[in-house]
């Protein structure tokens, strides 16, 4: 039998800061309200990759219980963004981020 061979703690936390870094850049970029959605979820994919491998590098079960955690954040940021999209195109007829600043109630 071969030995599974781990990916290092240092390649993962790179991956992570890349994936965030990306995540970061769509939110700037971007003025789509779905685009940002899914830069949000990307960033939290991120940490939550961080978490897992720390986890795996110090033999704890912290990072899986975390990653637990950021997915069903990211679940209910999901489901509420998309309530949100939903309502700011059938009031304004765009995704446009600037047609939600005009929201007052």
């Amino acid at each position: 039998m071969t030995e599974a061979t781990t990916l290092p703690l240092e390649h993962a936390l790179i991956l992570s800061g890349i994936l965030f870094a990306l995540g970061l850049l769509g939110i700037l970029a971007r003025r789509n309200v779905l685009f940002v959605l899914m830069s949000i979820e990307i960033m939290m994919n991120a940490a939550a990759l961080a978490f897992v491998a720390a986890g795996s590098r110090w033999h704890a079960a912290d990072g899986q219980i975390l990653f637990i955690l950021i997915l069903t954040l990211a679940a209910s940021e999901a489901s509420v963004g998309l309530a949100l999209v939903l309502q700011i195109y059938r009031r304004f007829g765009t995704l446009d981020t600037d047609a939600a600043g005009e929201l007052k109630g």
